[in-house]
This record gives structure tokens, C-alpha cells and sequence, in this order.
């Protein structure tokens, strides 16, 4: 529809129209008729440009601005962070939320920041002037405990008020310490056998390598040597699968007490007249859900240490039951010389040994009580080492139980 000018415009130009057809019928010439036509139009255009009783366009409202979120306090923030956090202005601590309350003491509200934080690092950056040392960490040790390691941040918020920060970083240093310590154990545990293959190499280069005797005895080292290298290598990679394993639950079933007789009878047969000794006492369990291979590496080195350290003549027992809840019991019982407390809760550590000339006579690689423990971990249960010094030892491995058989037959076989 047409509104205001545009209306006024169309009636004065149907106005010129008429008046002028009205002149020609009337007698007038086509020139005046003409004339006056354009004469019409012309003053129609004058019309709709003047326009002066429009109303002047409307500009639209601008929009009002949304409301103001309310900043939460700062004690509000640090109070919701669960890490040690600090605000510190003119050298005093003004807020602290819980967790540095914890580690630092309930009374360092109001405390000089140097006395909070006992430490000659945290206080020359404490106290340097604001951006003078810009957002360099500064690392402490010894905060809290003697074993902790922190990482202290500091932020510049104006008018000399500054948020501290304490990251733990305590387990990160633990692991970079484990690395460290099992490459250098690692090469050393290498570096021992090929510094020995290379010198009975050396020898038989010269003129013992003539003498039969001393060839034959060098060449059986150095056989033995190389097999004890063979032996860590290969641990070395079985434990690096089992720990790239380790968050992948095994799923398939596994009859465990079918695979205790299977490794009893293999141990039996290669201990060298003490497969005698060994005996079992396996009662009717169901499958469980494990790695058959990872569980017979769990059997051979604990049945394996027991018949190592245990003394000849005496029993070394393998039992495996139902723990009375959800949990299968499997343990291993030798009648050895048994381990002092001391060395209990580090027996599996990477390359820990309680008398390290015995364990690598006997063959040992130092990691298979590390490679039990990963696969314990593994299948979600729980291994335990109990020992009496002159009594002997007992390996306790507790594994999630499936459904519950209803037999209840015990299988024994006897050390004769």
C-alpha cells in the first residue's frame, strides 16, 4: 500500500492528467495541452520532494546492555582449586584456601609470606620486586615433607599483591628417578656379562686359545654369560609389553588350576632331582578371566624362586582355593631361609635383590618379582609376600574368582 507523499503524489499526477485531457477536448492546441501536462508532473515531483509534513523516520532504540555477571571474590576462587594457593600483598598472607592451610599450618593468615613458606628460594622470589623475575617456576624440595618436591608460580596482580601457586610435583620426580635408576641398572646388568665375554674373548686370541682345556672352560663362561644377557633382554621386554598392557583387562577365561598342574609338572621335570619336593594342593575353582601366558610367567617365576631359595629335601607347595568372598587364593610355600622384614616391601623393584652374587649365580635377572607384580596388577588382583627369617616364605596371589563351580573337590598331589 501506498502511504503518505506516494498517495499525494499519485491523485495531483491524475490531477495533471485530467486537466490536461479536459483542455484538449475543450479545443485547446497539443502544444497547451502539452504545457500543461508537463507543467502538472513538474509540480507533482516539487511536491514529493519537499515532504514537509512527513514525520522524520524512526532510528531504532539501541538495545540495553545484558547485566553485569557479579566477579566471584578471589578467596572464593582459590578456596575451589585443590592445590596450595596464596594471595600475598605487601609481603603478608591475606587469603590461603584449604590445601595450603593443610601444608603450610592454620596460623599463616596474617603471617609474613617468608615464615609461610620456609624456604631461601620461595623467599628471594617472594620478596624481588614485581617483574623483576618474571613467571619462572621455582622449584623447592623439602616443603612439607623431606621426600616433596613443589613447584611454586607466582602472579603480579597490581599494587603489590601476588597469587601464589604450589604444584606437587613429587611423583613426577619419583618417576624420573625410576627411569633413571633402571637405565643405569639396566646397563649395568649388561655391561657385567659382555665386559666378561669380551675378556675371555681376549684370552683365546692369544695362546690360551691353543690349550683345549682352558677353551673349552672359557667358551662354557662365556656361553652362560651370553645366555644371562639372552635372559634380562628377554625380561626386559616382557615387562615393557606388560606394562603397555597394563590398562587392558584380559577377557578371555582361563582354567587356572589346569595351568598349575601344567607348570608343577614342567618345574618338576627340569629341578635337577628336586622335582620331588614339589607339591600341590588344588581345589575345584572356575575359570577365571586372565592371560594364560602372563599367568604361567606369574607360576613359573614364583614356583621357580621358591625351588631356588628353598632347601633341598623340604616341600615347596602350590595351593590355589577360593578365598571365601570373590577372590582366588593362589600361594606358594617354601621351607627356605626366609627374608628379613627390611627387604619385604622392596622385593619388587626392578633389579632389587636381597644378595646379589647368589641371585646371579643362580641365574637370576633381578625383574621377576617386578614382572609378577605388573601382571597381578593387570588381571586386578593382589600379590602379597610373607616371610619368616629361618621358617621360610609364602607368595600370596589373589585374583578376581568367576562363577562359583559348584564342586568342591580338592586335588592333591604329594612330595613323595
Amino acid at each position: 500500500m501506498l502511504q503518505g507523499s506516494g498517495i499525494r503524489a499519485a491523485l495531483a499526477l491524475g490531477l495533471a492528467a485530467v486537466s490536461a485531457l479536459a483542455g484538449f477536448v475543450i479545443g485547446g492546441s497539443i502544444e497547451s495541452v502539452a504545457v500543461a501536462l508537463v507543467g502538472g508532473i513538474a509540480a507533482v515531483l516539487v511536491a514529493i520532494g519537499t515532504g514537509e509534513d512527513e514525520a522524520p523516520p524512526r532510528v531504532p532504540e539501541p538495545l540495553a546492555p545484558p547485566p553485569a555477571t557479579p566477579e566471584p571474590a578471589i578467596a572464593d576462587v582459590i578456596a575451589a582449586i585443590g592445590e596450595p594457593m596464596l594471595v600475598v600483598a605487601e609481603k603478608r598472607v591475606i587469603r590461603a584456601n584449604a590445601a595450603a592451610k593443610t601444608l603450610l599450618g592454620q596460623h599463616i593468615l596474617g603471617e609474613d609470606v617468608r615464615l609461610a613458606i620456609r624456604h631461601p628460594a620461595a623467599s628471594e622470589r617472594l620478596v624481588a620486586a614485581a617483574g623483576s623475575r618474571g613467571d619462572e617456576p621455582i622449584h623447592l624440595v623439602g616443603l612439607g615433607t623431606r621426600e616433596q618436591r613443589w613447584e611454586m608460580r607466582v602472579r603480579e596482580l597490581g599494587d603489590d599483591v601476588r597469587i601464589v601457586h604450589l604444584v606437587d610435583r613429587t611423583g613426577s620426580y619419583a618417576t624420573d628417578r625410576i627411569r633413571v635408576d633402571f637405565v643405569a641398572n639396566a646397563s649395568h646388568e649388561l655391561r657385567t656379562p659382555l665386559a666378561s665375554i669380551l675378556g675371555f674373548i681376549e684370552t683365546l686370541r692369544d695362546e690360551a686359545g691353543d690349550d683345549a682345556g682352558i677353551r673349552d672352560r672359557f667358551l662354557k663362561v662365556m656361553f652362560d654369560e651370553a645366555n644371562r644377557m639372552r635372559r634380562l633382554i628377554d625380561d626386559l621386554m616382557s615387562l615393557s609389553r606388560i606394562e603397555a598392557e597394563k590398562y587392558r583387562e584380559p577377557d578371555t577365561l582361563v582354567d587356572l588350576a589346569d595351568l598349575v598342574e601344567e607348570v608343577r609338572s614342567e618345574i618338576a621335570a627340569a629341578s635337577n632331582g628336586r622335582g620331588g619336593d614339589l607339591c600341590s594342593a588344588i581345589a575345584d575353582v572356575a575359570p577365571i578371566k586372565g592371560d594364560r601366558a602372563q599367568l604361567s610367567q606369574v607360576l613359573h617365576n614364583i614356583v621357580g624362586n621358591a625351588m631356588k631359595y628353598g632347601r633341598p629335601g623340604t616341600p615347596v607347595t602350590i595351593q590355589l582355593r577360593h578365598d571365601g568372598g570373590s577372590m582366588v587364593r593362589l600361594s606358594v610355600t617354601d621351607e627356605g631361609e626366609g627374608i628379613a622384614p627390611q627387604h619385604l616391601p622392596r622385593l619388587t623393584e626392578r633389579f632389587y635383590r636381597i644378595d646379589s652374587g647368589r641371585s646371579r649365580a643362580m641365574g637370576g635377572t633381578g625383574l621377576g618379582l617386578s614382572i609378577v607384580k605388573h601382571i597381578v596388577e593387570r588381571h586386578r588382583g593382589r600379590l602379597d609376600i610373607a616371610s619368616t627369617p629361618g621358617a621360610g616364605t609364602v607368595v600370596t596371589v589373589l585374583l578376581p574368582a568367576g562363577p562359583v563351580s559348584s564342586k568342591r573337590n580338592v586335588n592333591v598331589t604329594e612330595a613323595p
